[in-house]
Formats: C-alpha cells, sequence, structure tokens
C-alpha cells in the first residue's frame, strides 16, 4: 500500500525493511537509482565519451564509406567535388574578377585549391553537426550512449576526408613549384586546431538543429556568406589594401581565415608572414579552445533533451 506524507510525497507502502515511509525519490537515492536519460556531471560525460571511442572512429568510417555508395565513382568524388568547386572559383574569381592581384598564376592556383578544400573541412563538419540528431533520431531513442558521440564522429568523417584529399592538394602545389620543407610539418598542428574548432561547432549547432530542425535549410546561405568573407578566392590583405588597418586585422582574425592562411602558408613558397595577420597562431588556438570548450558545455547542458518530444 501507499499513503500520502506530511509533505505532499507518495510513501511506498511494505516492511519497515523494505523503504515503508520513504518517498519515492527517498527510495531511489537509497538504493542508488537515477532517472533514466539523465545528464551526468560533465567529467562523468567525458569519461563515458572516452569509453564510447571505438565507436566514434566505427561510426565515422562507417558514414565515410557510406557517403559515395550509390555514385559510380564512390570515394573518388571527396577529391572531385572540390576540385571542380576551384574550377569554378578559378574561372570567375581568377579570370573574369582579377581575384589573384598581388599573387603570380603559380601561387594563386595552390592559394585557391587549399582555400576551397580546407574551407570545405569547416562547411561540412558544421552541416554534418547540424543533422547530427535530428538527422538519427532512431539511433538516439533506441540506444543509450552519450550524444556528443555524434557531432564528435561525423567532425571526424570530415577530417578523415581532408586528410584523404590532401594528396591532391600536395600534388597541386608541388606541380606548382612549391616543394616540400620542414614548414609543411606545420599542417599538423593547423589541422589538429581547426578540427577542435569544427567539432566545437559542430556540438553548438548539433543542439540548435535538435531543437530547430530547419536550421539546416538556413545554414547553406550563413555557410556561403562566410565563405565569400573569409578569402577563399583571394587574398584578404590584397583585396583590402587601402582600408583601414583594424578592419583588415579583423578580417584577418575570421577563424576559417586563419586556419586556411595556415595552411597556405605551410605549403606555398611564396606565401609569406605578410599576408598573416599578427599572432595568428594564438588566434587559431584560441578559437580552437574556446569554440570546442564552449560547444561541448553547451551541448551537454541538453543531454537529457536529445531524442524526445
Amino acid at each position: 500500500m501507499s499513503e500520502t506524507t506530511h509533505d505532499g510525497g507518495v510513501a511506498l507502502g511494505g516492511s519497515p525493511s523494505s523503504g515503508e515511509g520513504l518517498t519515492a525519490a527517498e527510495l531511489a537515492a537509497k538504493y542508488g537509482l537515477s532517472v533514466s536519460g539523465a545528464r551526468p556531471p560533465l567529467m562523468e560525460y567525458v569519461r563515458q565519451l572516452w569509453g564510447r571511442r571505438h565507436f566514434i572512429l566505427a561510426f565515422s568510417q562507417a558514414k565515410l564509406t557510406a557517403q559515395y555508395s550509390q555514385a559510380k565513382l564512390g570515394q573518388l568524388w571527396q577529391v572531385a567535388t572540390p576540385l571542380l568547386n576551384a574550377a569554378v572559383y578559378y574561372f570567375i574569381f581568377g579570370v573574369l574578377l582579377k581575384a589573384s592581384r598581388g599573387m603570380s598564376h603559380a601561387t594563386y592556383i595552390p592559394f585557391l585549391v587549399i582555400g576551397v578544400f580546407v574551407f570545405t573541412f569547416t562547411q561540412s563538419s558544421v552541416m554534418a553537426g547540424v543533422r547530427a540528431i535530428s538527422g538519427n533520431l532512431g539511433l538516439v531513442r533506441a540506444l543509450h550512449f552519450p550524444r556528443a558521440s555524434l557531432p564528435i564522429s561525423f567532425a571526424l568523417q570530415q577530417l578523415q576526408q581532408l586528410l584523404f584529399s590532401m594528396i591532391v592538394v600536395f600534388v597541386v602545389t608541388i606541380g606548382f613549384g612549391s616543394y616540400p620543407g620542414l614548414s609543411w610539418l606545420l599542417i599538423v598542428p593547423a589541422l589538429v586546431l581547426q578540427f577542435l574548432f569544427n567539432t566545437g561547432l559542430a556540438l553548438f549547432l548539433a543542439r540548435m538543429g535538435a531543437r530547430t530542425p530547419d536550421l539546416a535549410q538556413l545554414m547553406p546561405f550563413v555557410l556561403r556568406t562566410w565563405m565569400y568573407v573569409s578569402g577563399v578566392m583571394f587574398s584578404i590583405s590584397g583585396i583590402l589594401a587601402g582600408r583601414p588597418e583594424w578592419f583588415i586585422r579583423l578580417m584577418q582574425a575570421n577563424p576559417a581565415a586563419v586556419y586556411m592562411d595556415l595552411i597556405r602558408f605551410a605549403l606555398i613558397d611564396d606565401y609569406g608572414r605578410s599576408h598573416l595577420p599578427p599572432h595568428v597562431w594564438a588566434l587559431a588556438v584560441f578559437w580552437a579552445v574556446a569554440v570546442f570548450a564552449g560547444g561541448f558545455v553547451y551541448f551537454w547542458k541538453a543531454e537529457e533533451r536529445y531524442g524526445r518530444g
């Protein structure tokens, strides 16, 4: 039997040894029970994610394999798509609009190819993040696991895709006269920092997209605008020559521009320090740490709400 307690709670009936006189909440606390799907403490959540690291990697690899499984060229589209985009941008911006001002032909083509591939890494991570929860509701509702596994695995999928595509970037760069040197090693920390930044963005947008699925329809317009102001097709310092110095530095501090310029600086011999903003590595670390940490905490705070409603 059950009876109402003096504080309005419901006491569970039974013998004293079984918890007679305790409310349901008190009885659950006594025996270590918790609400299904409750959000764990932050450090416990991190520990759970680390325990799922093999699932995160396997899920990202499976998604990468399945991405182009219906296309005859298969995984070659990972390289062909950004290369075709680069060809279109070269015709429009390099030939028609002369956006290559201040750069030779041999510098501008690898500059453009690197910009397209590196920005595509961020763009694809964002789009995958928006749909990470809303596009996988069956998995979210069927299985118990840290939901951050999904946006992290999608960002990891895009990193693997970029690493595969970097072979083409290297070929183009070498083909236009920039040969491997010690500076090429700088792409490793640059890509690690960009991956952290992309993962943070994916986490931010995964929570937002879970609540507002229509965000996935808006993001292509936001990303296209971001691309045009990030210097994918032109050098920011070159195109803004004559503008106030503070405005040029502000545009160069854009995180997408920071990571593109670091990789261009590493790979292209004629792309010197004059094209980089002051303290560029400090900016890269700041964007990576701030966005990743902020995105992770923001996503974790809504952990118990994903897949419900």
